[in-house]
């Protein structure tokens, strides 16, 4: 199971999240059949927004948009408090790789674009935020996110990471963050460290990523584990959910697709389930509408 680990420096200066995702993006990967550059730029953006969620208190859901305008399309991802996450990407079929060394390529065919975040209180009145792709790489977008929109210095780092068959080997990240009383002594300690840790692919790679995560980041410095949570992927769709959607469509739709296509098949984008309605569940819908 995937989990992710939250922290505070003993002296309540910096706050950490370490995740390992490993599971979750190789499960979005499995759903989706996506190709090497496609599962890299959807698994980080997956990461991203359970680094996100978990930000949030209450049963509160957050909505992530990376809409780049070049080859992966809009890449889309819903994660709420207690874990879950989907998410899709418009173009499952992006495989870039640099010719020498075979690294799978994301930022430079993100294209311009937006980073959106919305969040949802359960109130029925949404928070939408945004700021510009600065690099199209995920990691750095967020950071500049959480930096300029939610006025919280920090640094990302996240990745994914494949075999040598463009399957998922694993994945995971994290997210420092300087809270109000840093001294400046300490903010340049821990700059100094963030610009000289490892690679994270490197980090990842470790016997015990989160240890490896959580040591980088901290150093020498003491440190508290605050919580360790569960996360994963999971769609909330349901048979139902869909039944209620073509239930609001005209009657006249609703008896075209009875004539038509003698039914109707409804594909879940965030998991690619397939629903399918036959002509008698069309008939009873047309029927409750009369």
């Amino acid at each position: 199971m995937d989990k992710l680990i939250k922290s505070i420096s003993a002296s309540g200066a910096f706050r950490a999240y370490v995740l390992d995702s490993t599971e979750t993006v190789r499960m979005a990967q499995e759903k989706h059949q996506t190709l090497s550059s496609s599962t890299v730029a959807l698994g980080r953006t997956l990461i991203a927004n359970q680094i996100l969620a978990a930000n949030q208190k209450g049963d509160s859901k957050v909505t992530v948009k990376v809409i780049g305008d070049s080859s992966f399309g809009h890449i889309i991802s819903v994660a709420d408090t207690k874990g879950s996450v989907k998410g899709y990407i418009q173009n499952k079929g992006a495989d870039i790789k640099k010719t020498a060394t075979g690294e799978v390529m994301v930022g430079p065919f993100m294209g311009n674009g937006q980073f959106v975040v919305i969040t949802d209180y359960g109130t029925g009145n949404p928070y939408t935020s945004s700021t510009p792709l600065v690099s199209g790489e995920i990691g750095e977008d967020l950071a500049y996110y959480l930096t300029e929109s939610e006025q919280t210095p920090s640094a990302v780092g996240l990745n994914v990471l494949l075999d040598d068959k463009d399957k998922v080997k694993v994945a995971g990240g994290f997210m420092l963050q300087v809270l109000p009383g840093a001294s400046d002594e300490e903010i340049t300690r821990y700059e100094k460290r963030i610009q000289e840790m490892p690679a994270i692919s490197s980090l990842l790679e470790a016997d015990n990523p989160i240890e490896a995560l959580l040591l980088a980041l901290y150093g020498e410095d003491d440190y508290k584990v605050l919580s360790e949570e569960e996360i994963r992927f999971a769609c909330d769709c349901s048979r139902k959910r869909f039944e209620e959607a073509l239930k609001t469509l005209p009657a006249g739709d609703l008896q075209e697709m009875k004539e038509h296509d003698h039914g109707a098949e409804i594909v879940c984008q965030f998991c690619g389930k397939t629903y399918q309605f036959k002509e008698n569940d069309l008939e009873e819908m047309i029927h409750d509408q009369a």
